[in-house]
């Protein structure tokens, strides 16, 4: 197993429990029809049009492939070998066949055994939420990029699954008199930029984007989150601190709550999930570099003249 399988227990910088983590996307791997699951995820890959943004590239990595959904996307002509790991050594033995060579690796993304400057992409889609050490996982992914290597990633933000979270910390300080977290922390995209700069990337592009589905009600969103969909993606909420059961009169509550403050004209429920889109690169004597302050040979306030200097240059 990686090393970080064997978590050593709750801490402020140990929010997850990575062992259970593995144990869950491992059961999630081996479900009859797992790709009846995949549907949130396939939709990420689908608006990031991974094609739009690749060149040729050798040497690919994917960190926390799952099953393959992103090599799906790829071609020959894009990624000419991919390397793909996973902590789950089930997600990996299911992984979806693609027409790009490659291998697989049981390994965590906080620990990535290659050595540095060995690969000329790194991707990651929706993995990278459930690292204990956020930075220090970007920090190995910049190492084992080549230089002028390209990171793209995608990941759950921070305003995922709110209306759930509202509703039901709304209903446990009515009925228990406290909440817990019943839903998993996440980055929130003002940090973002910041972590990958310290990571060492540079020309970064950070952008958001929101997938929502609808569901008849409460009771249906957390069927599909925590059993048929997003348990068998392997995303259950695996936080230490997470709240094994919540009492029949908080769900009710819940529910009306959810209902009164986010319901539909047409009586079902929204659940919206926040993906933050990534792209930085590794630095290279070769690529472009900002001028030196002070050389600029146009002022911002002549910005406003310009329309003015256009049309007098047509005449």
């Amino acid at each position: 197993p990686p090393p970080a399988a064997a978590s050593p227990g709750p801490g402020t910088l140990n929010p997850f429990d990575r062992r259970l983590k593995r144990k869950q996307k491992n059961w999630a791997a081996l479900q009859a029809e797992p790709a009846k699951c995949d549907y949130l995820r396939e939709e990420v890959q689908g608006r990031r049009r991974w094609r739009d943004h690749l060149e040729t590239f050798p040497l690919a990595l994917d960190v926390g492939s799952g099953r393959g959904y992103i090599a799906q996307h790829l071609t020959k002509e894009t990624v000419e070998k991919l390397v793909q790991i996973d902590i789950a050594e089930n997600a990996l033995k299911n992984s979806v066949e693609s027409e790009i060579p490659t291998v697989r690796v049981v390994a965590d993304e906080e620990f990535l055994p290659f050595k540095e400057d060995t690969f000329d992409l790194v991707v990651s889609s929706l993995s990278l939420h459930w690292v204990n050490d956020l930075p220090k996982a970007f920090k190995e992914i910049q190492q084992v990029l080549k230089p002028d290597g390209v990171f793209i990633g995608a990941m759950f933000g921070g305003d995922t699954l709110y209306e759930l979270r509202c509703s039901l910390q709304l209903a446990e300080l009515e009925r228990e008199g406290g909440f817990s977290p019943h839903v998993s922390p996440f980055t929130a995209v003002a940090d973002l930029g910041h972590l990958l700069a310290r990571a060492g990337f540079n020309t970064l592009t950070v952008d958001t984007d929101e997938i929502q589905v609808n569901y008849p009600g409460l009771f249906e969103v957390m069927e599909d989150l925590q059993g048929k969909y997003i348990l068998c993606m392997g995303e259950s909420n695996c936080s230490w601190n997470r709240k094994p059961l919540l009492h029949r009169e908080t769900m009710l509550a819940a529910a009306a709550i959810y209902q009164e403050m986010y319901g539909n004209s047409d009586g079902s429920v929204p659940a919206t999930f926040q993906i933050y889109y990534m792209i930085g690169w590794k630095y290279h004597e070769s690529q472009a570099k900002p001028a030196q302050r002070g050389s600029a040979t146009v002022s911002f306030g002549d910005l406003a003249k310009i329309e003015g200097l256009l049309k007098r240059e047509k005449k």
